[in-house]
């Protein structure tokens, strides 16, 4: 495919075309010429958007799409045309589904099913045989199958010696270790933040330390092995403490934070709604602004969509008894936005790449085209219209954004909403 884009403004950070307006000329995905104008003398696809920007394509770290197992919530297929239009060239998908991706079988289906797509899929599979938490699953075996890294979705390493072994072992082949921060037994039957607000509305509080103690573990057990280790989705203050401190002493680990506990805040519950139940749970305004400051200094290294799309069935119940997890793909640049500056968004949208091995791709002459395109000056209110996804459970709709998407240019594929 031979595109023509006329009039971007780069935003590439550390790049050398950064922050200038140029034309770019691709010819069979690769990025032939970039100028201050082209006239081409081949046949192209034109690309002219208003208050058009361009990015190295953006990467999520968590996702979840449902298949196999769970389609009435999620197809591959549909959540990467989700994950296109709304600029992320790469996703990396949990191994959350039915059964758990705990083989390399179940990781070249997986792979399988995302061929010729834009977005590009990448497999991070179970840590341990059906995310039971008791025996480690293939590991080398999914690494060879094209698994980027290894964790059970939401579900704690409940047994510390797993996780030295995980980490000496995967040592081996440099793979990278997932261990979600959660305490089940100090959790209980928690479902929201502990606090004042879960004591206002009857319900059972999930403490803060039960995050902070295991990240505190894992941190113990990473210094005494080595290896690699990602601690997804932290939500307090204190844990951005612990993982500052950890880098300090030189550990190899990285953390994220979720889209909504860093735009959003426990009182969002007030009502109920359980598109606000979420895992970890939206915690108080301090940790929010904890968790800002913890991306403005580097100490948390991206931020992750962790995109969930719940049925209806499971999250249009009580409050209890309702799936965690929201959506987020669609929404995710319009809120960043509206935090932090757009060279930090961009930063913070494609910094995943390196950590999880993914191939980055400069924009320059001879690179392959993998190119986010987008307005960041639109303003607009997020609506149940804007959902690209099958699951309507969206902690977003309703909110003020700042920056829309366009779509994207990929794997020699251009993916772009109609309007």
């Amino acid at each position: 495919m031979n595109i023509l884009i006329k009039s971007a403004k780069i935003i590439a950070p550390n790049q050398s075309y950064n922050q200038q307006i140029k034309d770019i000329l691709i010819i069979d995905g690769r990025i032939s010429k970039i100028e201050d104008q082209i006239q081409p003398t081949i046949e192209v696809r034109e690309i002219s958007l208003e208050n058009l920007h361009v990015s190295p394509g953006w990467f999520d770290s968590s996702v979840s799409f449902g298949e196999p197992g769970f389609e009435d919530r999620e197809t591959i297929e549909n959540g990467l045309r989700t994950a296109a239009l709304s600029g992320y060239t790469a996703v990396a998908v949990n191994p959350n589904t039915h059964p758990v991706a705990d083989t390399n079988a179940d990781i070249g289906f997986i792979k399988s099913k995302s061929q010729a797509m834009a977005t590009s899929l990448y497999p991070i599979a179970a840590l341990t045989a059906s995310s039971k938490g008791v025996d480690l699953a293939e590991l080398f075996d999914m690494n060879k199958a094209g698994a980027i890294a290894f964790g059970d979705y939401q579900r704690p390493i409940e047994n510390p010696n797993l996780l030295k072994i995980a980490l000496q072992y995967t040592q081996n082949f440099n793979g990278l270790v997932l261990s979600f921060p959660m305490e089940n037994k100090i959790i209980g039957k928690g479902v929201v933040n502990e606090g004042v607000t879960s004591t206002k509305l009857g319900l059972k509080g999930i403490p803060a330390l039960a995050e902070q103690l295991q990240i505190a573990r894992d941190l113990f057990i990473l210094e005494y092995t080595g290896g690699k280790l990602h601690i997804p989705t932290i939500s307090t203050k204190i844990s951005v403490e612990l993982i500052k401190q950890a880098k300090e002493k030189g550990l190899d680990v990285s953390c994220s934070v979720a889209l909504a506990n860093l735009v959003l805040n426990e009182s969002a519950l007030e009502d109920f709604d359980t598109n606000y139940k979420l895992l970890p749970p939206l915690r108080q305004e301090a940790d929010r602004r904890a968790l800002v400051e913890g991306i403005k200094d580097g100490i948390i290294d991206f931020v992750t969509t962790d995109h969930n799309p719940i049925d209806v069935e499971n999250k249009n119940i009580e409050f209890d008894h309702a799936l965690y997890g929201t959506i987020g793909l669609e929404a995710s640049f319009g809120l960043l936005l509206q935090e932090f500056p757009l060279e930090t968004v961009i930063k913070v949208l494609t910094s995943g790449k390196e950590r999880f091995a993914i191939p980055e791709d400069e924009i320059a002459v001879g690179s392959k085209a993998n190119i986010s395109l987008f307005n960041p000056d639109a303003s607009y209110k997020f609506s149940e219209t804007d959902i690209l996804s099958l699951s309507k459970n969206c902690a977003f709709t309703g909110k003020q954004l700042k920056g829309k998407t366009y779509g994207i240019i990929a794997n020699n594929s251009l993916a772009l909403k109609s309007s």
